[in-house]
């Protein structure tokens, strides 16, 4: 799940934020809270300057408010990913979820994080950050910049764009690293298969 989930974890467990226009802020949360299940492909890359090459990942994301969301890495390797409130499990052919134990704590809390941004409900992602709406419903990006000087030696900034649906995640780091995640043929998620319930826990 690499740096940025790591990052956006330490820093966005709660919330009540200050906007520039807080008017647009909320037309964005009501436009994400109309979508009750999104599916999309994602591409996600981590720059280093200690690295030659960015470190890239590809796969696919589905999200379904009250419920959670399933992370399913295709590239560079293959994993599947629940990601349900408080807990994180790894879920194999069968849809069963085995939980994922130490060390995944960050996976977490930014599951919490992004479910309250897609359902429109930022009450447990904000606290600790200015927020700048900037563009319009057509089309918004949203700045995230840390308050406190602890968080600000470390995080520079993060930023959320997008339109009907939330389409890429930044975060930049102020060593300089900083991971990109960009959705694509982002969508209402439709009928649920029986394994992605079985997945999430729902009933059948």
């Amino acid at each position: 799940m690499t740096a940025l989930l790591c990052w956006i974890a330490l820093c966005c467990t709660t919330l009540g934020a200050q906007a520039q226009d807080s008017g647009l802020l909320q037309q964005i949360l009501d436009e994400l809270g109309g979508h009750t299940s999104v599916r999309a492909a994602f591409t996600q890359s981590r720059e280093n300057p200690a690295l030659a090459q960015p470190q890239v990942s590809r796969g696919q994301l589905l999200f379904v408010v009250g419920r959670g969301m399933l992370w399913q890495v295709d590239e560079p390797f293959r994993e599947t990913l629940a990601l349900t409130g408080g807990r994180t499990a790894r879920v194999d052919e069968q849809g069963h979820a085995q939980p994922v134990r130490g060390g995944d704590r960050g996976v977490a809390q930014v599951s919490q994080m992004l479910q309250s941004m897609l359902s429109g409900k930022p009450e447990d992602a904000l606290r600790q950050f200015d927020v700048q709406a900037e563009g319009s419903t057509a089309r918004w990006t949203l700045h995230f910049t840390p308050r406190q000087e602890r968080m600000a030696r470390v995080l520079r900034r993060i930023d959320l764009d997008g339109d009907r649906f939330l389409q890429g995640i930044r975060v930049e780091l102020q060593g300089g690293e900083s991971t990109q995640i960009r959705f694509a043929d982002t969508r209402d998620a439709g009928e649920l298969s029986p394994l992605e319930k079985r997945a999430l826990g729902m009933p059948p």
